[in-house]
């Protein structure tokens, strides 16, 4: 039985307590001093024994209740230790100062190769096969900087920590460390959650309901299932990343990691070490234990490469042999390796032209382009206009910390007849600009007007004249522009998403649709 005696602190309580247990011949086996509290371990106490020790106990000046546990708190911070390990998936080892394991939990055990009991007592550098560098962790403090490791051909990012009062003074000697091993593609999980944040989920964020969208996401749905390469067409910021990350969402590879790069940010030799890695002692200012590059980090899982018509010959060359059989060695390397990945490409360029040019080999074209998907450009989704601005409204009041703002007809109408080449995300940004510099509690068509949104209007975005005069010249110029395609009051209301009255009149007030 385990019991909790609370007590009142004085010098010797503890040994008149235990001097009762022994007076009734009771083993005790384990004894955990925590004041206001001692935790006795007496196996041979029977709970018919119970109430007259509490009685005899109670006896003892300062002691003021005892009562059954089920666990001593040590053993249970030692279970939760051991459960907390049991559930992590990258590899744990407790080392001591000398370099000695002295725990590790079951995914060290596996990547070590040895049963889990085995681990402790084993030396560390034995295990890593590399006894320099325990020695470097061990004159350090196990404060060195994070490097790359191989275990049985396997590559792993190592992490040390001191432990004791040396994790929480400097200079303090360290009693030993805590080491930490990931993967890779462990590293991709963590590379993969923070960038999902920021492009959303899968179909559902997608937003849209126009004809040309709903078309756009069955055919998502279909080739999401699919393991061939993607190629994703659509002008510039159109949200082809969105639709890429939307079709590894859906797709058998979902639970592993979806990176990205753009070809079109970085040079041609930091593009290279991004996508491939790079091997220990590569460049100059390279790690000095290498890194592991997207392919390997998304492994199992998706690779998007935005903007893949600017990539350069030499790693087109290069893309081209990994997708063949998914082998690449890393820069500088010279062992080849071998994942498992989906690549999606986007462009918003015509890689058939670029081919013709010989600006683009005409044998990777073929490889990327198995499976295409068109993204329409804003224009020709008009129906969705709205509902983006509605939501990107939305969002940047709450970016921005403030009530969420209105939208006005006039403003409403501007934001439809606008032609935005640089489609959502030229949306996007102009209502953000409109959302943070607006004084009111509703957009209007000035607040949207540094955007160009009224431009598309036949009348001149900056008109002569007062402020009425404007906007009948804005409002004729709109209904004009709208009519031939929406020939009724009805149709043009619910096409700017307001009254089939105020439609009427002011059809009537310019003279539209009667032979006009």
């Amino acid at each position: 039985m385990r019991l909790d005696v609370r007590f009142v602190d004085r010098v010797g309580i503890a040994q008149e307590i235990l001097a009762v247990l022994s007076s009734r011949r009771l083993n005790v086996v384990a004894v955990e001093v925590e004041p206001p509290h001692i935790f006795i371990d007496a196996p041979a106490l029977a709970a018919a024994e119970l109430e007259g020790l509490r009685r005899a106990l109670a006896q003892v000046a300062g002691v003021t209740d005892t009562a059954e546990v089920d666990l001593l708190p040590g053993a249970r911070r030692r279970l939760h230790l051991e459960a907390l390990l049991a559930a992590m998936p990258d590899p744990v080892l407790a080392v001591d100062a000398g370099g000695v394991v002295s725990a590790g939990n079951a995914a060290a055990a596996a990547v070590a190769g040895v049963p889990e009991e085995a681990l402790a007592g084993r030396a560390l550098g034995r295990l890593l096969g590399d006894p320099a560098l325990v020695d470097e962790l061990v004159r350090s403090g196990f404060r060195a900087p994070a490097r790359e490791v191989a275990i049985r051909g396997e590559p792993f990012l190592l992490e040390a920590a001191p432990v004791g009062d040396a994790a929480r003074s400097a200079g303090v000697p360290a009693a030993g460390g805590v080491v930490t091993l990931q993967s890779p593609r462990r590293v991709g999980d963590t590379l993969h959650a923070v960038q999902s944040h920021a492009t959303g989920g899968g179909l559902d964020a997608i937003l849209g309901d126009s004809p040309a969208m709903r078309a756009l996401k069955a055919r998502t749905a279909r080739v999401a299932a699919l393991e061939a390469p993607l190629l994703v067409h659509g002008e510039t910021g159109t949200g082809k990343e969105l639709v890429a990350h939307a079709c590894h969402a859906a797709s058998p590879r979902r639970d592993a990691p979806f990176l990205a790069l753009n070809c079109a940010a970085l040079p041609e030799s930091l593009a290279e070490s991004e996508l491939f890695g790079y091997a220990p002692g590569a460049f100059t200012g390279a790690q000095r234990s290498g890194k592991p590059g997207l392919v390997e980090m998304a492994n199992h899982g998706t690779i998007f490469l935005d903007e893949i018509g600017e990539m350069s010959p030499y790693l087109q060359a290069k893309l081209l042999r990994f997708l063949a059989d998914g082998r690449f060695r890393r820069v500088g390397g010279d062992r080849e390796l071998q994942v498992d990945v989906r690549v999606i490409s986007a462009t918003h360029r015509d890689l058939e032209a670029l081919v013709a040019a010989r600006a683009f080999r005409e044998d990777l074209f073929y490889r990327i382009n198995v499976l295409v998907l068109q993204v329409p450009p804003l224009r020709e989704r008009g129906d969705d206009i709205l509902l983006l601005a509605r939501h990107f409204l939305a969002r940047a009041c709450a970016q921005i910390q403030r009530p969420t703002l209105g939208l006005s007809p006039a403003a409403a109408a501007a934001l439809l007849a606008g032609p935005w080449p640089g489609n959502v995300r030229q949306l996007e940004n102009a209502i953000f600009r409109a959302a943070a510099l607006c004084d009111r509690g509703v957009l209007d068509v000035a607040d949207l007007e540094p955007s160009g949104a009224g431009a598309a209007a036949e009348a001149p975005a900056r008109p002569a004249g007062t402020w009425d005069e404007a906007v009948a010249r804005f409002e004729e110029g709109l209904l004009r522009s709208l009519y031939p395609s929406h020939p009724s009051s009805r149709k043009l209301a619910a096409r700017l998403g307001t009254s089939h009255t105020l439609i009427a009149s002011r059809l009537r007030r310019y003279g539209i649709g009667r032979g006009s």
